[in-house]
């Protein structure tokens, strides 16, 4: 019976993301959640100073946080296809038979490089929580002195100035993680809506980016 009951869940219910507005994920829970891209940078190319500096200077914006963030890498292996499919389209255009016979060569290269090489793309992410103190209506104290509060407009209302008051409490919180970042030379983005949907769809689909593309 048991096992029965875990089949009929469907993949949703462990899913614990209520919803995405205006670039803010809220779980189930009631808590917060955004979501920041970051830049990288590259210690070889900097001088045994900057390396110190840049280190001293992120020791110290870790150290200011006064609440948890997540760093989050995603590595993957590249998707060179929609380019082979870009340059395949450049071949058909081309009417210079060398420069025909010169890209269908570079076609080729890039398709035995990439085959032989396993190369990565990573991007860093890094999610900002906010989760605020709730008292739960559902059963308890509160749900038994007042079981049927307000009509269900009155608690739309309630719910949408609740979200408000969240939400500027978490984007002050954004505020200081991007400062930091960014006196620390990283350069920081806010993903919106349509961003944090991808990111969470590639989390939990993760066999979607390697379906074939065609090239015509």
């Amino acid at each position: 019976m048991a096992d029965q009951a875990v089949k009929a869940l469907s993949s949703q219910d462990f899913v614990p993301i209520k919803e995405v507005r205006d670039g803010i994920v809220t779980l189930k829970d009631g808590s917060l959640r955004a979501v920041i891209i970051t830049s990288s940078l590259n210690f070889s190319l900097k001088s045994e100073d900057e390396r110190n500096a840049i280190i001293s200077q992120f020791q110290d914006f870790l150290n200011s946080l006064d609440f948890t963030v997540q760093i989050f890498i995603q590595s993957r292996k590249l998707d060179i296809r929609p380019y082979l499919a870009l340059m395949n389209e450049r071949y058909k255009e081309q009417v210079n038979d060398l420069m025909k016979i010169q890209i269908q060569e570079y076609i080729e290269f890039i398709k035995n490089f990439t085959e032989s090489t396993n190369i990565m793309s990573k991007n860093f992410f890094i999610v900002i929580p906010y989760s605020p103190a709730m008292l739960k209506s559902s059963g308890g104290f509160l749900a038994t002195i007042m079981p049927n509060r307000g009509t269900s407009q009155q608690r739309k209302l309630e719910g949408e100035e609740q979200f408000e008051e969240n939400r500027t409490q978490l984007e002050q919180r954004i505020a200081v993680v991007e400062q930091g970042l960014l006196r620390s030379g990283i350069r920081v983005a806010k993903l919106g809506t349509e961003e944090v949907i991808e990111f969470f769809y590639k989390i939990f689909n993760p066999g979607e980016t390697e379906k074939t593309i065609k090239l015509k």
